[in-house]
């Protein structure tokens, strides 16, 4: 592992001198369509990803394969042109994913496996951690709390406006395999994570939640329920009265009989955004040529993860909620 680690810090500067990405946010996307494309690096897995609150700067996970390596890419829109891919400040030494903003812009959350203390052995579960933007530059990550971290798993931080934190985590309260949970920022501190409902959690695994910055409406991950396409599917949860609603499945507009995961809402809620395993690639019985071959994998969905993107609003309406 650790000739892995030094490989890829030593070689990233060519690995991602790329040209300026062209970000384009269409409007009225009313099916999915991939957002963020990568030319050099179309077979590998890119998991999740965050925008600012004020849409000009992206933060994303790319995903070596067979976990070699996890590490958070970022660019920036300056005069109106996006930056180059460059692989973010806090990054590129240990296992790092899911970035997710506060609302104010602020800080930078995100899941990771670094050392903690004075230790030097990576962990082996992720922990959340939390950067804040200094003179224009985030640095210096710091671990949330023993009470939200544990020798288990905790992932896919989300913030509301009020400063509670959401996140998917094993613990011995769980009413499934993985829970998600949200502990509340009360004076600094936060609260004791508790569980959310029956509405939202089950028996089976919940994961990967986004709240809106009003805890309005959460969409978060589950596997293994009534009516799933396949491994893993997007659900919907509104909240009225302080209860999450029965969660509403996100239909075949977004699932798929793969992993459909990563859900995140732009703040201006123009846009919905999801990662999927999804494939187009259908069985061929016939002699290939080269050419139709490379259309094949290398066009639309080839199974590997990917970030789609839609109108957000086309969404809830494919929902029929009215």
């Amino acid at each position: 592992m650790k000739k892995i680690i030094f490989l890829f810090v030593l070689t990233n500067t060519q690995l991602f001198a790329q040209k300026q990405p062209n970000f384009t946010f269409e409007k009225e996307v009313a099916t999915p369509k991939v957002f963020l494309q990568l030319p050099e690096f179309k077979n590998i897995n890119v998991r999740d990803m965050a925008i600012s609150p004020t849409n000009d700067e992206i933060f994303f996970t790319l995903d070596a394969p067979k976990n070699a390596f996890r590490t958070i890419l970022t660019s920036k829109k300056i005069n109106g042109k996006w930056s180059a891919f460059t692989i973010a400040s806090f990054s590129g030494t240990y296992h790092d994913i899911e970035p997710a903003f506060s609302p104010d812009g602020k800080q930078l959350f995100f899941a990771s496996k670094r050392p903690i203390g004075n230790k030097k052995t990576p962990k082996k579960d992720y922990d959340l951690w939390v950067v804040t933007k200094e003179n224009g530059e985030w640095k210096n990550p710091i671990r949330l709390p023993e009470t939200i971290n544990t020798d288990k798993n905790e992932y896919y931080p989300s913030v509301a406006n009020n400063g509670t934190i959401y996140f998917t985590a094993e613990r011995s309260d769980a009413k499934g395999k993985e829970d998600i949970y949200k502990s509340e920022l009360k004076n600094g501190t936060y609260q004791t994570p508790v569980s959310l409902g029956a509405g939202v959690n089950t028996k089976t695994y919940e994961y990967n939640a986004y709240v809106s910055p009003d805890e309005s409406f959460i969409i978060f991950g589950s596997y293994g329920r009534k009516g799933s396409l396949g491994r893993g599917d997007l659900y919907i949860s509104f909240r009225q009265n302080d209860v999450w609603k029965e969660a509403i499945h996100l239909g075949k507009l977004i699932n798929s009989n793969q992993i459909d995961y990563c859900p995140f809402v732009s703040f201006d809620k123009q846009y919905f955004f999801f990662t999927s395993e999804k494939s187009t690639i259908q069985p061929m019985h016939q002699n290939m040529s080269m050419k139709k071959l490379k259309e094949v994998i290398n066009e639309g969905s080839n199974g590997t993860s990917k970030i789609y993107y839609l109108s957000f609003d086309k969404l809830l309406k494919s929902l029929k909620l009215e």
